[in-house]
């Protein structure tokens, strides 16, 4: 059993439950360019059916825009950041609808845009780890806690950006989205790693960056949640979207493990 600091808290433990994008890896390097690129398909799509006005990429996904209406952030309680890519595809289907495209034809380019897109994620490899976040698994390696990656993206594309980063082999359990019946903030997947780490949910400390991980930690019955703020969110404890967390953190240094 080791003892996990954080924000002047110290909970013993015996693993970690880790969300993925925006909490191991760095969310817009490997996701911003791929929704750039998706909604590009769709903006295309429209302007050519005459229904450009249909698609605004920050109120159907809450993606945030740059002065050249480019993406360059995304709200972190909407749905880029917490929605299943079955979510996303009906998002995007929806203007398509609107402008007359049948439904099951408006999700089927969908789908085609979105593995175009992806394909093209593939060869950027864009995955990034957080800053602190090799530095925070060696100590975790030294203190004997089993970790995990609990996330909404599915298991395969998970196992395949921690191979990218180089981190596949820390992780005694990944569970996607399609390891469960219900995802976040369901406790399903919380539950699901806990019984492959051989340890209770109370001998574990959830860490996310969205209010679902939350809850999925509370739910499940963790003995600790951690909100990991963005820098440009605001220092803790002030940070709404994470209101169900224990403590809040703006980085892996100011964990420690003991």
């Amino acid at each position: 059993m080791a003892n996990i600091q954080a924000a002047g808290r110290l909970v013993p433990c015996r693993g970690i439950l880790f969300d993925k994008d925006g909490t191991l890896l760095d969310f817009m390097a490997l996701w911003g360019s791929w929704a750039e690129t998706l909604t590009g398909f769709v903006e295309r799509e429209l302007e050519t059916l005459g229904a450009a006005g249909l698609f605004n990429k920050t109120a159907v996904l809450g993606l945030r825009l740059d002065e050249a209406n480019r993406v360059s952030g995304y709200d972190r309680t909407g749905p880029v950041a917490m929605g299943t890519e079955e979510e996303v595809t009906a998002l995007l289907a929806g203007p398509l609808y609107a402008a007359g495209v049948p439904w099951n034809d408006a999700v089927s380019r969908v789908r085609e845009f979105n593995a175009a897109a992806l394909a093209q994620l593939k060869r950027r490899r864009e995955a990034r780890p957080l800053p602190g976040l090799r530095e925070f698994l060696d100590a975790c390696r030294e203190a004997g806690l089993a970790l995990a990656v609990v996330t909404s993206d599915t298991t395969a594309e998970a196992l395949e950006h921690l191979e990218w980063m180089g981190l596949r082999e820390r992780f005694g359990s990944v569970v996607g989205r399609d390891r469960a019946r219900r995802g976040k903030p369901d406790p399903d997947m919380a539950l699901l790693a806990c019984r492959e780490l051989g340890i209770s949910p109370a001998e574990a400390v959830v860490i996310g960056d969205s209010n679902a991980d939350m809850q999925m930690g509370k739910r499940a019955g963790a003995g600790l949640t951690v909100g990991l703020a963005a820098a440009e969110d605001g220092a803790p404890p002030g940070t709404a979207y994470l209101r169900d967390a224990d403590v809040i953190v703006s980085g892996y240094r100011e964990l420690s493990v003991r």
